[in-house]
């Protein structure tokens, strides 16, 4: 099974989105060095807790201070953007790291209605349900499909990275995605992190998948949130963090990510039924013998062939840890420095 990263760049307390965007990037090295096979970068925007708005402003730097992983994003919100700019920005990439980039794209509209606002071009009306429609228009350019008859056919010929293009895949969390990657005959990764119960979801993808539309049979990536420490002590008191910022945000407040012993005090004076809300995404934390174990099931489950870790603590060198745990865990196989 392959093993990946999903990195939402994420703001300790008392630290700035520059310092997490440098984390981003020295965590993506480690990633890189240990043996993960790809790298995503997420899109989040208008809250303080993620700095991470424009993964295609990072994919850039995180492959230039990489050599060998696979850098994305997980995911472009393809809604907010034109097909064209996005597949001309995913062209240049591809074209200046060949092989390397990925494209996954999503459709969540965005943290909260005004920040969906802000983001909208045309402010008079609301964004147009077209995803489906955005999907295949943006396809088309990498492959080149759109019909002579088309205006915008000249267009498909003019990306700049050419011939190189970047590996489309679309994420989700919810059964219309599975139905549009099956049917378009493209890899599917799920959002097990935000929907703990996809696996039948995962299932629908892989039986109505269209072979030979793009891909010779359904690829499944899922991604868990997972958090391995020396010990499952640690672990569960370093995943407070996540869980309070997980906490808060049901209530409608945006916080950055606290530091555990705040978040431990928090979470003792909720009330059960708050605690329960608190734990009710999934998260694989203990050791790193635990927490392989609990990818592996999750895995399992989805009949997934790619697990994407995401992990967010407030101290940056217990998520270098953590990856670094589990990547002797799973006996990634380390890739040496290059000096060159």
């Amino acid at each position: 099974m392959l093993l990946s990263v999903l990195d939402q760049s994420p703001i300790a307390e008392g630290t700035t989105g520059s310092q997490a965007l440098h984390n981003t990037l020295d965590l993506a090295r480690l990633a890189d060095q240990l043996g993960y096979h790809r790298y995503w970068v997420a899109e989040h925007h208008g809250g303080p807790m993620l700095a991470g708005p424009s993964p295609e402003a990072l994919i850039g730097p995180i492959a230039a201070a990489t050599e060998r992983i696979r850098v994305g994003s997980g995911g472009v919100m393809l809604p907010h953007y034109s097909p064209f700019k996005v597949a001309e920005t995913f062209s240049v990439l591809a074209g200046l790291y060949p092989g390397r980039i990925d494209l996954g794209l999503g459709r969540a509209a965005g943290t909260d209605p005004m920040t969906t606002h802000a983001l909208q071009r045309d402010r008079t009306q609301a964004l147009p349900d077209d995803f489906p429609e955005q999907l295949r228009e943006l396809l088309a350019y990498f492959e080149g499909t759109i019909k002579v008859s088309n205006p915008l056919a000249r267009l498909q010929k003019m990306l700049p990275g050419r011939p190189e293009t970047p590996e489309p895949w679309l994420l989700g969390s919810s059964p219309q995605s599975a139905v549009w990657a099956a049917e378009l005959g493209l890899p599917y990764a799920f959002a097990d992190f935000i929907n703990p119960k996809g696996a039948d979801i995962a299932q629908l993808y892989a039986r109505e998948f269209k072979d030979g539309v793009r891909l010779d049979a359904p690829r499944t990536a899922v991604a868990v949130w997972a958090l391995a420490a020396d010990t499952e002590e640690e672990a569960v008191r370093l995943a407070t963090s996540s869980q309070m910022a997980f906490a808060m945000l049901r209530r409608g407040r945006l916080i950055e990510v606290p530091p555990p012993d705040t978040a431990v005090r928090f979470l003792e004076q909720l009330d059960e039924a708050d605690k329960r809300k608190a734990r009710s995404r999934r998260a694989l934390v203990g050791t790193p013998d635990q927490v392989r174990a609990g990818i592996e099931a999750v895995a399992a489950e989805y009949g997934a062939q790619e697990a994407i870790v995401v992990t967010i603590t407030f101290d940056h060198d217990a998520r270098r840890r953590s990856y670094a745990l589990l990547a002797e865990a799973f006996a990634l196989s380390p890739v040496a420095a290059s000096h060159s």
